[in-house]
């Protein structure tokens, strides 16, 4: 338009043709810029959408996962319960095993699911209020509360299992020693009462007087014998009546066999009846032998069944669970062997009267007496051989006690380590917690500051979990004892991991939103200052510190931040609207996050449809549809392609060309409620 002469060779070049030339040069770059501004601005736009679309896509398939893995373990977890075959102390031990290796291995990888969820979750609700979006609304069922309700099911099953757990191995056990009881006492009657069915209504064959006389005595001595093991019989009942009521697997052998213990008996004590009747009528008098024999069959028999019992007291087994039951036992048989030489005195009185029969048999030529005594079927000799078994029961009785007693004392050192650590790691989970809160609701310093606390405390409780593991190691110890009360501590493990698990989130939590408030800040230009007057003004009228306010409250609230509603029509339509953007779902109340997101974006501006739709308008030159071609020339690859794929074809005008996209209707859908 110039040449180099027209300026140069001139004392005062022409002026209009200066400024004309000047003018090209400006809007030659202005219209340069302004289109890179333009296309700047729908790439900020469209990375925004894509990676909420993405995070969107995540938290779905997670929170299905989740609810998929709690849906499938709590039905687990009560069917757990319903024995499909009888139920055995092995069976309930396996199913203990199994659920040990569930709480080990499975759950502590669903846990960390489930907080990663939530920080996702706050995370892309936070993005969307930052830059004017509507909230991100999940699946029916697949919300954050939903996942939680489920996850308190879970727990809830978790305690159930383990509770019916211990109670039926503690069911289980007393069966157990009770079966091995009735089994030991059973056997011991049945091999007294073999065969005394068929002496007892055998025909009585002796025809002399002496004869007669000592069957008679001899039934006298069985009836004392019958009594004795009248006892026996009631506990074999007693014992039989605890199974039924307990539900042991094996009931209907168990009655079956102590019916017919009892019906024997009963048997037993009508024919003896009907024998004793009988020989009453045929008494004659009987020489120094037959007393001497009868006499010593009456002591043998109800002495034999005392060391007979004391071998069936000192061979049984016991369960005890505390030191004081194992020395109430120790005492007992202290006592018992108290009792001893007055035993002894009886039993070597016994035998003095069998040497007495033997002496005054050979001093009158009456061998064949003194061999056989017609009264009774206990031979000294079997009573010498009961009397070296209880004694030797005896020593060995006292060292199943001490071994037993070492146990129980082991099982208390147990305890007590368990109770030092969990007296120590209760109040210590309990403070961690007050200080997390305290952090998060007193405001003291800046949003930085207090970010720096609870990273802390985050690290405070990463660095603490080993002491929680040893617990866990020292827990197991005790399961594996079967331990299952502790005196020493009020704290439990199950009430331990439910505090620790809180602590964990309450910190992971308060952590995200304190980002969150930081993300809030630097995007939206709010100063720390006014942050601080946000969350002072909303905690002044939180007297419940529960970070929500009633409606009548945040009213006050925000009168006294300045807004003017007052209370007439306009001031109810203005809080309608206001209500309607911080309580959408109409709960009744607002949540702090809810309020600072009104305030930050009352007090901060952001891309808005116009200016999208304008910024698309540059690149196409004014026109309102706009090209594939121009949308690969402005725009990197990537948001071009996104939206060619996605901007539907151009319907206005009809002399638009092939191709064209309408990327108004497409910038109105990138704002539109999801």
């Amino acid at each position: 338009m110039l040449d180099p002469e027209d300026i140069i060779e001139t004392a005062r070049p022409d002026e209009k043709a200066i400024m004309t030339y000047v003018s090209c040069y400006y809007h030659a770059f202005s219209g340069a810029m302004k289109a890179d501004t333009a296309a700047s601005r729908i790439t900020r736009v469209l990375d925004f959408h894509h990676d909420n679309e993405k995070m969107m896509e995540d938290y779905e398939r997670l929170a299905s996962e989740l609810l998929k893995w709690i849906n499938a373990t709590v039905p687990w977890l009560q069917q757990k319960r319903i024995s499909d075959g009888p139920s055995t102390l092995a069976a309930v031990q396996a199913k203990l095993e199994e659920f040990r290796h569930y709480r080990r291995s499975e759950k502590p990888p669903k846990v960390q699911d489930k907080l990663d969820l939530e920080t996702k979750y706050n995370t892309l609700q936070t993005k969307l209020r930052l830059n004017n979006k509507s909230a991100f609304l999940p699946s029916e069922g697949k919300l954050v509360a939903d996942i939680v309700h489920a996850w308190k099911g879970l727990e809830v099953a978790e305690k159930g299992f383990e509770e019916w757990l211990l109670a039926e191995m503690r069911r289980l056990e007393r069966l157990e020693h009770l079966a091995a009881k009735f089994a030991v006492k059973a056997n011991s009657q049945e091999s007294w009462s073999t065969g005394k069915e068929d002496e007892l209504s055998g025909a009585v064959t002796a025809r002399q007087l002496h004869e007669v006389r000592a069957l008679r005595r001899r039934h006298e001595a069985f009836e004392s014998d019958l009594t004795a093991h009248q006892d026996r019989v009631e506990q074999i009942v007693a014992i039989a009546e605890e199974l039924n009521a307990l539900g042991y697997h094996d009931a209907p052998a168990i009655n079956q066999r102590c019916q017919r213990i009892c019906d024997t008996w009963d048997l037993l004590g009508e024919l003896s009846g009907k024998r004793r009747h009988t020989l009453e009528d045929l008494e004659k008098a009987m020489d120094r032998i037959d007393q001497l024999h009868l006499e010593f069959a009456k002591r043998i028999a109800p002495f034999y069944n005392w060391v007979d019992s004391a071998c069936e007291d000192l061979t049984d087994m016991f369960i005890v669970h505390t030191v004081s039951e194992v020395t109430d036992l120790l005492q007992a048989n202290a006592h018992f062997k108290q009792t001893l030489p007055e035993a002894e005195t009886e039993y070597n009185a016994i035998c003095q009267l069998q040497s007495e029969v033997q002496r005054f048999a050979q001093s009158h030529n009456l061998a064949g007496h003194a061999v056989s005594n017609p009264y009774t079927v206990i031979q000294l000799s079997a009573l010498s051989g009961k009397w070296s078994d209880m004694m030797s029961l005896v020593p060995l009785r006292d060292r199943n006690l001490q071994h037993e007693l070492s146990r129980q004392e082991n099982n208390e050192r147990l305890r007590l380590q368990f109770a030092q650590k969990a007296n120590g790691a209760g109040p210590w989970i309990e403070k961690a917690i007050e200080s997390v809160t305290a952090v998060h609701t007193q405001m003291t310093g800046t949003l930085d500051s207090q970010l720096a606390k609870l990273k802390q405390h985050q690290t405070a409780v990463y660095q603490y979990q080993p002491n929680i593991d040893q617990m866990e190691s020292v827990n197991q110890q005790i399961q594996e004892s079967r331990v299952y009360d502790n005196p020493h501590t009020p704290y439990t493990m199950e009430m331990l991991r439910i505090s620790w698990e809180q602590l964990v989130t309450s910190v992971s939590r308060s952590v995200n939103e304190l980002e969150n408030q930081i993300m809030t800040r630097e995007a939206k230009g709010i100063t720390e200052a006014q942050l601080q007057e946000f969350k002072a003004c909303f905690n002044h009228f939180d007297k419940k510190r529960s970070l929500r306010l009633p409606q009548k409250d945040f009213k006050s609230c925000l009168l006294s931040l300045g807004y003017n509603i007052a209370d007439d029509f306009r001031g109810n339509e203005e809080m309608k609207r206001i209500l309607k953007i911080v309580d959408p779902n109409g709960y009744g109340y607002v949540t702090f996050q809810a309020f600072l997101d009104f305030m930050t974006r009352e007090t901060a501006q952001v891309d808005t449809v116009e200016q999208v739709i304008e910024a698309f308008r540059v690149l196409a030159n004014d026109k309102p549809y706009i090209m594939p071609d121009e949308l690969r020339r402005d725009l990197p690859p990537v948001q071009a392609d996104y939206c060619a794929q996605r901007m539907p074809p151009y319907q206005g005008r009809g002399d638009a060309p092939q191709g064209a996209l309408d990327y108004a209707t497409f910038t109105y859908s990138l704002f539109a409620h999801r």
